[in-house]
């Protein structure tokens, strides 16, 4: 293990982590690629240690660790080496009028030192994604891992020393305490995966130092359904979205607005889907995780208790925190489950009679949901989601998919996160656009300046005001061809002047 991971402070990590940043080598792309196949290398030759952490904190099955941990941060990290070239080239502006004696451009440039906090759901994916991001922007960072997902943590701690620049990159631990401490010192931003509640804790320690911040946080995500639907399709993909990870994933399905016809034909093949996939005893199967601690055992059981009424699973059993994939009806918008994100395996059906008062309910619960899952086969009744509720993702006949997709951003809005991120949105949130400008000593501009100069006259005034009335007007897009446009048309006069005195002669 380096020596920069030999027990030392938070305080003595950033310090060393700005030490390393004020070096500039973190800002070369080769270096970056260096260090991003470096990040490739630890999940192609951990994979089994990986899996074998996530089995040991929440009992994800071996397939949903492998797809949902591994391959995504593989593919996120082969996306920014096979890109991050083209992504660090700068934006050379077009010339006009005004600015024909400048040179000006846009670059992509790092933040400094980056703070990127973890939630344990899904530990390794969760952290790992964006520091890929806070790499390929040229940044270095403290990583921070949930406490909650134990093993997980402990495994990251152990990697990424051994795989990355020990003085650029750093692993801290500890729970909320020591996190408190760790947000005292300053970062140039910070990146936090978690619950609103914590998000907000986030927010008020960045703001002490206007530090900017990418928050993606969570809340209840709707599911629409209308009776045009495949009842089967639909009980199929909203039971694999609120399913997976055993419902403890930020964009899994919280709860669903209906009427009571197309609640009973839903309930119906929810039946039929969970009797294909697991049998009658679903506590056997591995593919069922299971509940990360006791804490969250002990809320989602009272939700069973004090909400509605059981329509599909209901059992549980504490010693194992294991809670069945469970439907509730008769659910009143009151009810302690409508409350607060359930981030877990039950999932409440509340009745509506109408599209209307559906996106009326949403709207009026006064926070943003992270995503919005519409199941309709009328293109009106979709149009009406999209456009009229606001919610940071927004899905039509299908869940989850829309966070797998490299080339969409993820984020929230709202209560429901700030920024976004997957893919170059990654790269794009871990740096900022800085714009430079070039001009030389050059005699003809410095003339064609002066008009800026005092003492003003009306002259002056009226010159430079018809310059910044009507210089877009101007824009000259061939500005870069000038050079080789001179060089032809003395050409030309060259031949000209060589007949000339070739027929003189």
């Amino acid at each position: 293990m380096s020596k920069y991971h030999q027990k030392i402070s938070h305080q003595e990590a950033v310090a060393i982590a700005r030490s390393a940043f004020s070096t500039g080598r973190t800002k070369d792309v080769n270096f970056r690629l260096k260090q991003l196949r470096q990040l490739l290398r630890m999940y192609e030759e951990n994979n089994d240690e990986i899996l074998l952490a996530l089995k040991k904190d929440m009992r994800k099955s071996k397939l949903e660790g492998y797809l949902y941990e591994v391959e995504l941060m593989v593919n996120d990290v082969r996306e920014a080496i096979r890109h991050l070239r083209t992504w660090t080239k700068p934006k050379w502006l077009r010339k006009n009028w005004l600015t024909f004696a400048d040179k000006g451009k846009i670059e992509r440039v790092p933040f400094g030192v980056v703070l990127v906090i973890g939630p344990w759901n899904y530990p390794f994916q969760l952290t790992l994604v964006p520091l890929c991001g806070a790499i390929a922007a040229g940044n270095c960072v403290i990583v921070k891992p949930s406490e909650v997902s134990v093993h997980s943590a402990a495994k990251m701690a152990e990697l990424i020393p051994k795989y990355l620049d020990p003085e650029c990159y750093h692993v801290v631990m500890g729970g909320p305490t020591e996190s408190e401490e760790l947000l005292k010192n300053k970062f140039d931003h910070i990146f936090f995966t978690g619950s609103i509640q914590v998000g907000r804790k986030i927010h008020q320690a960045a703001a002490r130092h206007l530090t900017p911040v990418t928050l993606e946080l969570g809340g209840k995500s709707p599911v629409y359904i209308d009776n045009t639907v495949d009842y089967a399709m639909a009980a199929q993909r909203i039971m694999w979205g609120k399913c997976m990870n055993m419902g403890q994933t930020c964009v899994a399905p919280d709860f669903i607005i209906c009427t009571k016809e197309v609640e009973k034909a839903f309930i119906a093949e929810v039946k039929n889907a969970m009797q294909a996939w697991y049998g009658s005893d679903w506590k056997s199967k591995p593919d069922l995780a299971r509940i990360i601690n006791a804490k969250h055992f002990n809320r989602l059981k009272s939700y069973l208790l004090n909400s509605g009424k059981v329509a599909v699973g209901g059992g549980y059993d504490e010693d194992d925190l294991w809670i069945e994939p469970s439907i509730l009806v008769d659910v009143k918008v009151t009810d302690p489950i409508m409350q607060e994100e359930v981030f877990g395996p039950i999932l409440p059906i509340v009745n509506m009679n109408s599209v209307v008062e559906a996106i009326k309910y949403i709207n009026g619960r006064n926070s943003v949901p992270l995503c919005m899952y519409v199941f309709s086969a009328d293109r009106g009744v979709q149009s009406l989601f999209e456009n009229h509720v606001s919610a940071g993702t927004f899905a039509c006949n299908e869940t989850i998919v829309q966070f797998a997709i490299d080339e969409l951003p993820f984020g929230g809005a709202g209560e429901s996160g700030m920024g976004t991120y997957h893919g170059k949105f990654s790269f794009d949130a871990f740096s900022r656009d800085r714009a430079c400008v070039y001009r030389d000593f050059s005699y003809l501009a410095d003339k064609l300046g002066v008009f800026r100069y005092p003492p003003y006259s009306v002259l002056k005034i009226n010159f430079l005001s018809f310059l910044l009335h009507h210089w877009k007007k101007f824009n000259i897009t061939y500005f870069d061809y000038v050079p080789h446009l001179i060089c032809f048309l003395l050409g030309i006069f060259a031949v000209f002047l060589y007949n000339n005195i070739h027929d003189d002669n």
